[in-house]
């Protein structure tokens, strides 16, 4: 029903108001959304464990393979609560949550050894979506996540330097080979606006196989950018 709809749309920023929890609704302290009590019980990567890379840890090096970008920053694996509010995200207009994500992500990456590599960045970039479905949807989920991590981590963000020129298929339940197919010449650079650059994050909600990064970052290896960074809130991995 229409009034359903409208209560379910407008509860999260009901709670957003108020400074409840999402997940339990209790008070929240250093985050919106999350309490401290939700915070520590995140599913969160042992970055420490990774030496905050996972490409470190063999069994996810397997799964991706024929792998372009250099290193993988990640969050969490695709569990709940993070699975859940990526379908809030992407799907149904929850723009706060991209504030969540991106301080998510800035805390753990000052935790790490990564922090000192924050100098070298030369800049940030964010998974491009096609015009058509940028305008059906109304947003850029990347680009949300990706504008504000920059900005806190004073690092440069240049949101039209890759360019979508193809309109893909849905890739969701295509296998690996299926979607590096799929993905074939979709992606442009703007060379006036990477030239010069050796070291670049390249930001998404969620990688699944890899492959939509790996296109994206042969296209900046051709141009010269000799490393790639990924940094993505969520891993799911195929048959998991």
């Amino acid at each position: 029903m229409e009034w359903q709809t409208k209560i379910q749309c407008f509860y999260p920023k009901l709670l957003l108001l108020l400074g409840q929890c999402d997940l339990c609704g209790n008070s929240t302290d250093k985050y919106p959304l999350l309490c401290s009590a939700c915070l520590a019980e995140l599913p969160l990567f042992k970055q420490e464990m990774v030496q905050s890379d996972l490409l470190n840890w063999p069994a996810i090096n397997r799964a991706l393979p024929n792998i372009t970008f250099d290193q993988l920053f990640c969050l969490s694996p695709y569990l709940p609560p993070f699975s859940h509010w990526l379908v809030e995200f992407k799907y149904h207009g929850r723009f706060e949550l991209a504030n969540i994500f991106a301080d998510l992500l800035i805390e753990q990456w000052q935790k790490s050894n990564l922090v000192n590599t924050t100098s070298s960045i030369d800049l940030v970039l964010s998974v491009p979506l096609h015009i058509d479905k940028w305008q059906e949807r109304g947003y850029n989920q990347a680009h949300l996540i990706a504008q504000r991590f920059a900005k806190k981590l004073h690092l440069p963000y240049q949101a039209s330097a890759l360019k979508r020129v193809k309109k893909n298929t849905s890739q969701v339940g295509q296998t690996g080979a299926q979607r590096r197919k799929n993905l074939a010449n979709t992606f442009e650079l703007n060379p006036v606006l990477t030239k010069n650059l050796k070291q670049v994050i390249l930001i998404d909600d969620v990688v699944t196989t890899g492959s939509t990064a790996n296109e994206i970052s042969k296209l900046l290896k051709k141009s010269g950018i000799t490393k790639v960074t990924l940094v993505t809130v969520c891993l799911t991995l195929p048959n998991s």
